[in-house]
């Protein structure tokens, strides 16, 4: 680095600092926004989601055969089964457009083809049960069942066009067969499965959400014991590690645990910091007016739906946290073609969530996923509205 750089970089951050409007009240509101979303994250989703989200990564990257994921993922896998399994993976994991990117990134890493992990990525936050229920419940049925049928359908066609657009790379790609990340023999399969079958059952019951208050008894059952399952799958997580991995494979589990961790979380805090600053939490706003929201996406046009696309993709939006937010949306004159738009962008992209996608496959491809997420809830949108209109 020259002098001149460090001199310019010296002068830049002085003139940041000096200018900064700390006494715009809209402006230090921004700052405390960012800092509060990111204390609510931590509180509420880095310790139950993301951390065992990290060790289901890591144990992929270690115990996973290869074979079986390009089996079932891979560029010669059979197309049908790889995306249906992909697109509807969604259904059982209540993870948000944060939580699901260590997962997209191990078996991307080992192997899985651009389509089927990408549609992975986009299924996981947007089709699980949970919100799915709410959305139904709250913004009324034909909302759950367009936003269910609209999500599958995204995960598909969005995977596919990744896969065609960059098909010479995933060509070279595999090609290379370049996907070994540790050096651990693989497990027999029912271990492997039961293994991070148990994790995945602690990470559903330790975030496991409040039903509404109409919402069937069974849930409520299964809420009221949340962490009596939760702590009983943990326990059947310890034991199994104990009894079925030697100490090198313990070793090389937590290697690649931390190796995600620290690929991903810092990225995470910035992303975050940065959606406080700009939109708030949920009933607070950032820098930027709700109510220049509220104007822009009432009605059904071309530009209401687009906006609602564009909003739903840069914010981030916590588990379940979109579908208030967009019911006060609606009574405040948004219509229900954005309202869907913004369902259908909104829990499966954030801003956070874009800066560790393009570290794990490139700007490039990073900012072609995002432009079709957009596109296609903003055609969704539009085609909604229309029918519902």
């Amino acid at each position: 680095m020259s002098q001149r750089y460090k001199l310019g970089l010296i002068i830049l951050i002085f003139l940041i600092f000096y200018f900064l409007p700390i006494e715009n009240q809209r402006f230090t509101n921004a700052i405390f926004e960012a800092l509060a979303l990111a204390n609510s994250y931590a509180k509420e989703h880095v310790i139950f989601s993301l951390i065992p989200a990290f060790f289901i990564a890591g144990a992929i990257s270690v115990f996973i055969n290869k074979a079986a994921v390009l089996k079932y993922f891979g560029a010669r896998a059979n197309k049908f089964l790889s995306y249906t399994v992909a697109s509807v993976s969604g259904a059982i994991l209540t993870v948000c457009s944060c939580t699901i990117l260590p997962l997209f990134m191990s078996i991307y890493q080992r192997g899985a083809g651009l389509g089927p992990a990408i549609a992975f990525l986009y299924s996981g936050p947007a089709i699980n049960v949970l919100a799915i229920i709410l959305t139904a419940r709250i913004l009324g049925l034909e909302m759950g069942v367009a936003r269910i049928i609209g999500a599958i359908l995204f995960s598909i066609i969005i995977g596919l066009l990744m896969h065609f657009i960059f098909i010479k790379d995933e060509k070279k790609r595999h090609s290379q067969e370049d996907f070994e990340i540790a050096g651990i023999q693989s497990k027999p399969l029912y271990q492997t499965m039961l293994h991070i079958f148990f994790m995945m059952g602690f990470l559903i019951f330790a975030n496991w959400g409040k039903p509404a208050e109409d919402t069937a008894s069974f849930l409520w059952l299964l809420y009221s014991i949340k962490w009596i399952l939760a702590i009983v799958f943990l326990t059947l997580v310890v034991i199994l590690s104990i009894k079925w991995f030697n100490k090198d494979e313990l070793n090389q589990w937590v290697y690649q645990t931390w190796f995600h961790t620290y690929s991903i979380l810092p990225l995470l805090l910035i992303g975050i910091l940065l959606s406080g600053f700009f939109f708030g939490r949920v009933g607070y706003e950032g820098i930027i007016p709700s109510e220049w929201v509220q104007k822009l996406v009432g009605g059904n046009s071309l530009e209401a739906n687009l906006t609602a696309s564009v909003i739903g993709a840069f914010m981030y939006f916590a588990t379940c946290t979109e579908i208030p937010i967009i019911q006060g949306l609606i009574g405040a004159g948004m219509g229900k073609g954005p309202a869907l738009a913004l369902l259908l962008a909104g829990p499966a992209l954030s801003l956070p969530s874009m800066m560790v996608i393009m570290r794990t496959i490139g700007f490039k491809k990073t900012v072609a996923y995002v432009t079709l997420v957009i596109i296609m809830a903003t055609l969704s949108g539009m085609i909604f509205g229309a029918i519902t209109d």
